[in-house]
Formats: structure tokens, sequence, C-alpha cells
């Protein structure tokens, strides 16, 4: 038997984003409009940096390449979507792009999070094994640890993407979001969905326990480095070498956490704001976020804003 209530997947899905807060609606298309510009000025500007200045031609700027090109991939992926919902009270969205927008924030967020650690990883080299940093990190050995960032977040992404579009859906398919977030589409499932709980669970471990255990326990190597270090001088330059890679971590991180360790309200009055209030932290996590890396290695890193002057002055001097 067919429920009489299941509806067809080609019928799409409805974005409510911010519709029931109109008032809100003007404001945050503009922030997010110019948070998105200079999302693709500032990572643009960094790969650019890191591509045509040989003096950054290392394995932690080629990851630091890959981190921009990743936030550009993963706003384009939700941006627009988001832009749109703003514009129309009730923005509709085909289930083959909600299944593609999906994928490609499942897989950037998923393969971040796996670079962040490798980042880790080279800075942990770097500091504490510095004679043997060229052996190491050599290219045979940074390229394919990149690779396989992307491969293993793509990799995941489909798994989860083909999971959750293989379930039947209810109702008026309106999902409560900006975008075709993954637990918000679950919501509208009729069937069975312990799999992708299962499945989502298992790579939570993986994408985000691994890399996470992999960073502390590089920093506490690293911290335990430095504190060795006889000069205030030499330990002062031994950490701004992983600043910049320390404050992005925590920043991505500690949004992650915010957003799914916060405690539910049962007031139906406190879940309408705390509803809002998810939105809008979904919205710092994939707006803000990116918009902050290149800030941080551009202020926190002498090599980048060296670079960056130098590509400047070069093209503003006469040929």
């Amino acid at each position: 038997m067919v429920r009489s209530n299941q509806t067809s997947p080609m019928m799409g899905f409805l974005l409510l984003g911010l519709s029931a807060h109109p008032k809100l609606e003007k404001a945050f298309f503009v922030l997010i409009l110019l948070m998105y510009l200079v999302i693709l000025l500032g990572n643009g500007l960094l790969i650019l940096v890191t591509m045509l200045d040989s003096r950054l031609h290392t394995p932690m700027y080629f990851f630091l390449g890959n981190l921009s090109f990743l936030d550009i991939c993963y706003t384009t992926s939700s941006v627009p979507l988001i832009l749109g919902s703003f514009l129309t009270p009730r923005k509709t969205i085909p289930f083959s792009a909600c299944a593609v927008q999906m994928f490609l924030s499942f897989a950037m967020g998923a393969t971040e999070c796996v670079l962040l650690g490798m980042m880790a990883f080279d800075r942990y080299v770097a500091i504490c094994n510095p004679l043997r940093y060229p052996v190491i990190m050599s290219r045979a050995a940074y390229v394919p640890m990149a690779a396989g960032s992307w491969a293993a977040g793509c990799t995941t992404a489909m798994v989860q993407t083909s999971l959750a579009m293989q379930l039947p859906f209810c109702g008026d398919n309106v999902i409560n979001h900006f975008t075709c977030e993954i637990l918000a589409v679950l919501k509208l499932a009729c069937g069975d969905i312990s799999v992708n709980v299962i499945s989502m669970g298992v790579a939570n471990v993986i994408f985000v326990g691994i890399p996470v255990l992999l960073i502390f326990v590089s920093y506490v190597f690293i911290l335990t480095t430095i504190l060795r270090i006889p000069s205030a001088e030499g330990r002062k330059k031994a950490f701004s070498t992983c600043s910049a890679h320390l404050t992005v971590v925590v920043v991505f991180y500690g949004t992650i956490l915010f957003m799914y360790g916060k405690p539910k309200s049962k007031d139906p009055l406190g879940a309408d704001k705390q509803d809002l209030s998810d939105k809008l932290i979904s919205l710092f996590y994939g707006v803000v976020t990116p918009m902050l890396n290149p800030i941080i290695y551009s202020l926190r890193n002498k090599d980048v804003k060296a670079a960056a002057r130098t590509l400047v002055f070069q093209r503003q001097s006469p040929q």
C-alpha cells in the first residue's frame, strides 16, 4: 500500500528561509551579498598569491590554496540559493537541484575537516621535525594528501546524499531552512531513517572526530616543542607559523559545536526563537567562516601579506 500523503520527489521542495521574518530579509540580502563578494575576492586573491609567488610554493600554502578554493565552492553552492530565498517568500527548488546542493555542501564540509587535519600535521612536522620536513612533506606526499581529502569528502557526500534522496517524502515537502540541509531534509521523510542516522554517525566520527583528535595531538606536541625553545623571540616566531591555522580551526569547529551541542528548547515560544537562532548560526557557519579564513591568514601571516603587497604593486607599476 502506498501512503496517501506521500508526495512525488519530482515536485521538489519549498525553502522557507526567513519568510516568517520579512523585516529581516532585505537587510540580510544586502549583508549576505556583500559577504559573498568578500569571500570571492579574499579567497580568490589568496589562490592567486599562492600560485604566482614562488616563495609560497610550500605544502602549507598549497593546503591553504585548496582551503580557499573549497570555501569558494562551498559558498557558491548555497549563497545564491540563500539570496533567492530572501527575494521570494516560498522558494521552490527541484528535487535534482536539491540533491546537487546537498552533495556539494556536505562534500565541502567533510573535505574541509580533513584538510584542517592535514594542515595540523604539516605544522607538526615543520615545528617538531624541521630537519626532516622537506623529506616528509615532499610534493609526492602533500599533493596526494590534498587529493585524498577531496576524494574522501566527495565519497561520503555521495553516500549520504544517495541515502537521503532515496527516502519517501510526505506532506508539502517544506524545508524550514535556507538550503537543502541534510538534517532538515531527513525530517520530511516518511520512511525509516535509521540507516541514514547510523551512516551519518559513522561519517561524523571519521570526518570530525578523527581530524579533531589529529589536530589536538599535533598541537600538544607543537606546544611542548615551542615551550622548550629557550628564547622568547624563538617561541614567538615558532608559534606565529601555526597561529593562523589554529585560529581557523577554533572558528570552524567552535561554530559546529555551538550549532549541534546547544540544548533544544521545549517551550513552543522558545522553540520559534531557537528555530530562528539555528538558521542564523547556520548562516554564520556557511558564510562568515569562509569570509574570515582569508582575513585571518592575511592578518596573521607575514609571508601572505608580503606576497599580496608584491602582487598589487606589480599590477600597479607601469610596464
